[in-house]
């Protein structure tokens, strides 16, 4: 029995130009616009011309589907591998445009030297050159007769060898000729075997994720509108960072521009917060897990493709159903509404900058537990405070770190099972007990990393707690990170460089403060017997140096939002790692007011 579940066909380069302008192989744009430069254009043309090899495409056949009135339908070939160089043979020999990265459509023309026998990314130089063809899809159009294309040439170029400059274009238009390796896998192939495939056959290119897949099923399925919906959720993503680009859908893109779905969106023209800006991927996971109540992206490509998980066969219907559910879930995704109020939920637990966002799983599935709480009827305040309750733990506990797609399947199949607040709640108290608190949360915060989840909830919970900057009167946590602050080590970064530590030791989070540059500044490298003995003197009246702190119980204040011990104002500075486990502890307990308070 043959264990092949692929099969490679060598198709002249024409036949699969021929399909793909068919309908016959679908481009999803699986790996985004084209991003190719026009000279890695130029680079292949001239692969082809000097007879080297151009890699293998991998196309992937959507399974045959039962039509509603029980006739089988093939499914298409999709291409995805080799969207790139497919692009590139549209562009240079058909002169297609393309779609660059920034969605504008563009020309990409090449030009030929028919006596040096080169190529050229076309350029105004080439315009007044004779002895260039400008654009080589000129020697494709199927109407161009070589015998007329060579006289003009040579009438141009009277120095150029006639035979020569004929045999060279023969040889040119002879490219398409040339056979490209098509690689086709078996239609019941789970997802898993084709990523794999994917990585070994293209090791050097992108690698494709779960949601690329799922991309490529909408985009190719223009029945159930999959084509908008793709265009949906690329917009949104790219209108969320550039929202000036809504003037360029409007004009560039009239069938999208009348769709149900820009209407939804307008809104971003207007909005420069970026403490969220979604990725497609996070859309797609937001919208299937809230909306399909499973976790894995593999099932969704399964349903968009007509799926039943009880037959094992694929159906029409059930594309169909999948098409309706996933859109309606990436309406709900992208209401001004919806987005505005997660987005207010984090900040209102103190995350109030997109550097104070981690993980961007622990965001997504907040997300899907505000909108299946709002499709629950949950009153408001409850659900903002479950879901920002929910968000701390996630990011305390790493819950989506290791392998987010079985966190989330399990979290939104038990959700389901025993509703809603039940579970957070249950999850919540088994996984923060007191004795994280106390124990477990010190020991993890021994870590050097500004980017690690401890710290960033530790700085949220400064800001929700309405803390002051470290030796600042009147700027507080919250003014530093929305403006500029610097992260000061409370004992200094060169006073311990000096005694010989290494990096990782003197950036322990726990040796973190935010505090005004200028008093990160006048601080510098003094020893901390030094500077808090001149803080001290500072309280008794003596000279001001180190922000607008002037009355010692007011500085103690201070040091206590920052959880510093307060005998450093009394000179009583211990050894540096007898400081960092002391304020660890400190630190931790500071979480754990926020997250009561959240």
């Amino acid at each position: 029995m043959s264990t092949q579940r692929y099969s490679v066909t060598p198709h002249p380069i024409e036949t699969i130009l021929t399909w793909v302008k068919s309908g016959e192989i679908a481009i999803p744009e699986i790996q985004r616009p084209f991003v190719w430069e026009a000279t890695k254009v130029r680079n292949l043309l001239d692969s082809l011309y000097q007879g080297y090899p151009v890699g293998y495409l991998i196309a992937w056949r959507n399974p045959t589907v039962k039509l509603k009135d029980g006739t089988p339908s093939a499914g298409k070939r999709i291409l995805i591998d080799g969207q790139q160089r497919v692009t590139a043979f549209m562009a240079a020999l058909l002169g297609r445009e393309v779609l660059t990265k920034d969605y504008e459509t563009v020309r990409i023309r090449i030009a030929f030297h028919p006596q040096e026998e080169k190529f050229e990314v076309w350029n105004p130089a080439i315009r007044k050159d004779v002895a260039w063809i400008e654009d080589v899809a000129e020697v494709f159009a199927p109407d161009t007769s070589l015998t007329e294309l060579t006289d003009t040439y040579t009438e141009k170029n009277p120095g150029a060898d006639r035979r020569r400059v004929s045999r060279v274009l023969e040889k040119l238009r002879k490219i398409i000729n040339n056979h490209v390796g098509l690689i086709e896998l078996a239609e019941d192939l789970d997802i898993e075997t084709v990523t794999e495939i994917f990585i070994r056959v293209n090791s050097a290119g992108t690698e494709l994720s779960q949601a690329d897949f799922v991309m490529s099923k909408i985009a190719v399925n223009e029945t159930y509108g999959g084509n908008l919906l793709r265009k949906a959720i690329d917009y949104f993503c790219h209108l969320s960072v550039a929202p000036e680009f809504l003037a360029r859908i409007e004009k560039g893109d009239k069938a999208f521009a009348v769709s149900e779905f820009l209407p939804q969106m307008r809104w971003l023209k207007d909005i420069n917060d970026d403490i969220y800006d979604p990725t497609y991927t996070d859309m797609l996971r937001v919208a299937f897990t809230s909306e399909f109540g499973r976790g894995k992206l593999q099932d969704l490509v399964a349903l968009l493709s007509g799926r039943n998980f009880e037959t094992k066969q694929f159906e029409e219907v059930i594309a169909e159903d999948s098409f309706g559910r996933l859109k309606k879930g990436i309406l709900a995704f992208i209401s001004k509404t919806h987005f505005d109020r997660i987005t207010m939920i984090l900040r209102s637990a103190g995350f109030v900058t997109s550097d104070l966002i981690g993980g961007r799983n622990a965001v997504n599935f907040a997300y899907i537990l505000y909108l299946r709480g709002r499709a629950e009827n949950m009153p408001a305040a409850d659900l903002e405070r479950l879901v920002r309750r929910w968000y701390a733990m996630s990011i305390l506990r790493g819950r989506y770190t290791g392998s987010p797609e079985t966190a989330f399947d399990l979290d939104i199949r038990q959700v389901a099972a025993r509703g809603l607040a039940s579970y957070a709640e249950s999850v919540i108290e088994n996984e923060l007990p007191e004795s994280f608190w106390t124990g477990m949360l010190p020991q993890l915060m021994d870590t050097s990393s500004g980017q690690s989840p401890y710290f960033l909830a530790y700085e949220a919970a400064q800001v929700k707690l309405g803390d002051k900057g470290f030796l600042s009167r009147d700027i507080t946590v919250l003014d530093l990170l929305m403006n500029r602050s610097d992260v000061h080590h409370v004992y200094p970064r060169e006073h311990l460089k000096a005694q010989g530590l290494s990096k990782g030791r003197y950036n322990q989070i726990a040796n973190f403060v935010l505090a005004q540059s200028e008093i990160n500044i006048a601080i510098g490298k003094k020893a901390p017997e030094k500077y808090f003995a001149e803080l001290a003197e500072q309280c008794a009246g003596g000279k001001k140096k180190y922000g607008g702190i002037t009355k010692a119980a007011e500085m103690r204040t201070n040091l206590r939002m920052h959880c510093l011990p307060e005998s450093l104002l009394d000179g009583d500075i211990p050894a540096y790692d007898d400081f960092l486990e002391a304020r660890r502890k400190l630190m931790a307990q500071k979480i754990k007011i926020w997250f009561e308070a959240l």
